[in-house]
């Protein structure tokens, strides 16, 4: 997962250099702005991290159902890419951790066998100077919202790590034998069911393991994205994403934020 600084674009230098004079940038709401101040943390900046990968060919068996390994490992290392250049750029901002964090993925017009990945979100630093860097010895990703890390702060634990776990599968087809003979009844199908429950298995089985590599004591805000991308019906991708957080030792200290105004009718 580690990637050397020089991966970074050379205008990045720049942008981050305005921002340790003392600017900052967030895509925090005004009200999320508020309650991670109140949490003990103020915005460095927003940083981000992009990996643009050719996603290989790989092949699959028309009636079988199977997980398709080459495909995994490139979302997979695809998403680990963008994620720790992200890391690299709150690093150099001397950030605690990132908020807020969002993964996407774009296709462009040259070609559905590359698409970009994207990891951005708002690098924050505590306010007390305490270090708050994860067990890896790097700024925590997480994303929680700005109103839901508050909440997370106050309950005695902190987020440690935004982990996931990726499985791309292939359904098989259904034979001809098998669609007449469910015709017009209602009836399981195993073959689907079992595909299906494998897949998102692997992927949860893969987010917990991310999660003990942290030492954490539990993930909040999990969940499970189906996505076939440009792979058509029968190829999946299931995606676990959650926040892996660990008690802090601090005693429950949940109390009223400062009033939030809303102008909303």
């Amino acid at each position: 997962m580690a990637n050397e600084k020089s991966d970074l674009p050379e205008a990045t230098g720049h942008r981050l250099e305005e921002l340790e004079k003392g600017l900052f940038t967030s895509d925090l709401s005004v009200n999320e702005f508020l309650l991670v101040k109140e949490a003990g943390f103020h915005p460095v900046g927003f940083v981000m991290g992009s990996s643009i990968y050719h996603i290989g060919i790989q092949t699959r068996k028309w009636g079988q159902s199977q997980e398709l390994t080459k495909l995994t490992e490139a979302m997979y290392n695809a998403r680990e890419l963008a994620m720790t250049r992200m890391e690299e750029e709150a690093a150099e901002l001397g950030a605690d951790g990132v908020v807020g964090v969002r993964l996407d993925v774009n296709y462009y017009e040259w070609g559905s066998d590359a698409a970009e990945f994207i990891a951005v979100g708002t690098a924050v630093k505590a306010e007390d100077g305490v270090s708050r860097l994860n067990a890896l010895g790097k700024p925590f990703t997480s994303d929680l919202s700005g109103q839901d890390f508050w909440t997370l702060n106050q309950t005695g634990y902190a987020p440690q790590g935004l982990v996931m776990g990726t499985c791309v599968y292939h359904i098989a087809h259904r034979g001809l034998g098998a669609t007449l003979g469910s015709a017009g009844k209602n009836v399981e199908l195993p073959n689907f069911t079992q595909a299906l429950y494998e897949a998102r298995e692997l992927a949860m089985t893969r987010m917990q393991d991310e999660a003990n590599r942290l030492g954490a004591s539990g993930i909040v805000g999990v969940r499970l994205e189906e996505k076939s991308h440009q792979w058509g019906s029968h190829t999946i991708e299931f995606l676990a994403l959650g926040t892996a957080v660990d008690k802090t030792g601090a005693p429950l200290t949940l109390t009223r934020p400062t009033t939030i105004i809303s102008l909303d009718n």
